[in-house]
């Protein structure tokens, strides 16, 4: 599971898939308004600048419904227009719309602007809606460590670990912010872990190394290891898988 992708989930369905779960059926908003058929098709499908237009011209007769913002968003979002995906979200949100997706995208979005306040409100209150997706968790985690809040990155980054135990992304995750804390045995041996089942798995490779490159047995961490954790490539994977 790629861990910074955006998640877009239709109400008409229970199906959850990673980017996007979606069907061709109206989604019914809690103020009663519903997304057109065919704009909801175009962005299934990735066509981002007809999914654009549709709810665009949706909107111009039903300014108030909340989904058609919502997903107007995710479009503008998908095609690097993160400025209006936040003010479509937002809209959604003052219009009654709240599924912990959107405010999921609405912490990625805030996160791609690093707005590392804004990104941990959003995801705060995408973990309380719906504390059972390792995604919220996760996203949470990684704004935590990178505000240098580590004991709440650590808290949430086990969380998304009970949820998933076998993610890879979610145990370097968790190596990362041992070694920031200090606590170099446990990152080091999370990382020689994941080596051993995944040796495949980049990012475990490349920290491993650096650990052992740069500390031994024994090192400041903040002085001597984090400049480097945060300057390696694959510390920290994000983007599409």
């Amino acid at each position: 599971m790629s861990r910074v992708d955006k998640r877009l989930i239709f109400a008409a369905a229970a199906l959850l898939m990673i980017f996007s779960a979606m069907t061709s059926s109206a989604a019914v908003t809690p103020a009663g308004g519903a997304c057109d058929v065919a704009a909801d098709v175009a962005l299934e499908v990735g066509d981002y600048a007809m999914a654009i237009r549709l709810h665009q011209s949706l909107l111009l007769s039903d300014g108030n419904n909340a989904l058609a913002h919502y997903h107007l968003g995710f479009a503008y979002g998908m095609t690097g227009l993160t400025a209006e995906e936040i003010g479509e979200y937002r809209t959604a949100i003052a219009l009654g719309l709240k599924k912990w997706d959107l405010f999921l995208n609405l912490g990625l979005a805030y996160a791609d602007r690093h707005d590392l306040e804004g990104a941990a409100a959003a995801l705060e209150t995408a973990v309380s809606l719906s504390p059972e997706h390792a995604e919220t968790h996760f996203n949470l985690a990684v704004v935590y460590e990178r505000e240098n809040n580590l004991n709440e990155a650590l808290g949430q980054i086990i969380a998304a670990l009970v949820i998933e135990p076998g993610d890879l992304d979610a145990a370097n995750t968790d190596a990362i912010i041992c070694a920031r804390m200090g606590d170099l045995a446990s990152a080091r041996s999370i990382w020689a872990q994941l080596v051993s089942v995944a040796p495949d798995y980049a990012p475990a490779r490349t920290n491993l190394a650096l650990l052992n490159q740069t500390c031994g047995d024994a090192c400041d961490p903040h002085k001597d290891f984090e400049p480097q954790l945060a300057a390696a490539v694959q510390a920290r994977p994000k983007g599409e898988d």
